[in-house]
């Protein structure tokens, strides 16, 4: 379904992404780890069109993203969910759940119950401005607004990050729900291991902008961890 291919990227004169190999098949959920400052946030910037390749290639299905605006990747079914959120704080849940609408290809132009189903507490705030909600309903939200756009893939950066445990568990309840029951693809940057491996089927670890490992999550052997993960 999405497919990297020796894939370079520069911060100016600093090569940060090195020969990148990273596949992704459909109905997997692949968690894409790595210590802190390994290029993990700038491998999916890349995948989005949020930052320009050196060289390589980013296949989605049979289209060729590489150069392609990001509009275009969440046009054709590329749901992102960034670090950190990035929610609309001024406007109110259902305004920034309408957000994601405007990507769908079929173009529906009001919010799928599905999103309420998945996340109640939205529904119960629909009139709330998102800068309100505490950390763990914006990241619900965020989730919620990627999943409006009708996904074929749904793409996470850290969604745990800074979030209570309890909705922990509920986002992962709900990326298993997506992934198993639904068939939806999910790619995610995840630096809890108890949840990597939860939700998880395979791992690929990034090192120092370079692959080093990857395989079956069950091959998430405690040496790997030792040498790449453990901080």
């Amino acid at each position: 379904m999405l497919n990297v291919q020796g894939l370079n990227q520069f911060y100016g004169e600093s090569h940060t992404l090195w020969d990148i190999e990273l596949e992704i098949e459909q109905g997997s959920c692949v968690c894409l780890m790595g210590r802190n400052g390994v290029g993990k946030t700038t491998l999916l910037k890349a995948v989005m069109g949020l930052l320009p390749v050196k060289s390589g290639s980013i296949l989605f299905g049979e289209t060729d993203l590489t150069n392609s605006a990001a509009e275009l990747r969440a046009r054709i079914g590329i749901g992102y969910v960034p670090q950190g959120r990035e929610i609309f704080p001024q406007l109110t849940v259902e305004e920034n759940l309408k957000i994601g609408l405007a990507a769908r290809q079929d173009k529906l132009r009001s919010i799928p119950e599905r999103i309420f189903e998945l996340f109640p507490v939205l529904k119960e705030m629909m009139h709330r401005r998102g800068g309100d909600l505490s950390g763990g309903q914006q990241q619900q939200l965020a989730i919620g607004r990627a999943l409006t756009l009708d996904p074929k893939i749904l793409i996470l950066d850290e969604p745990t990050e800074g979030i209570q445990p309890n909705i922990v568990h509920e986002i992962g309840d709900v990326i298993l729900r997506l992934n198993q029951e639904e068939n939806l693809t999910v790619l995610l940057v995840e630096q809890k291991l108890p949840f990597a491996r939860r939700v998880g089927q395979h791992f690929t670890i990034l090192d120092r902008g370079r692959n080093v490992a990857n395989g079956p999550m069950a091959d998430l052997s405690d040496s790997l961890v030792q040498k790449f993960l453990t901080v």
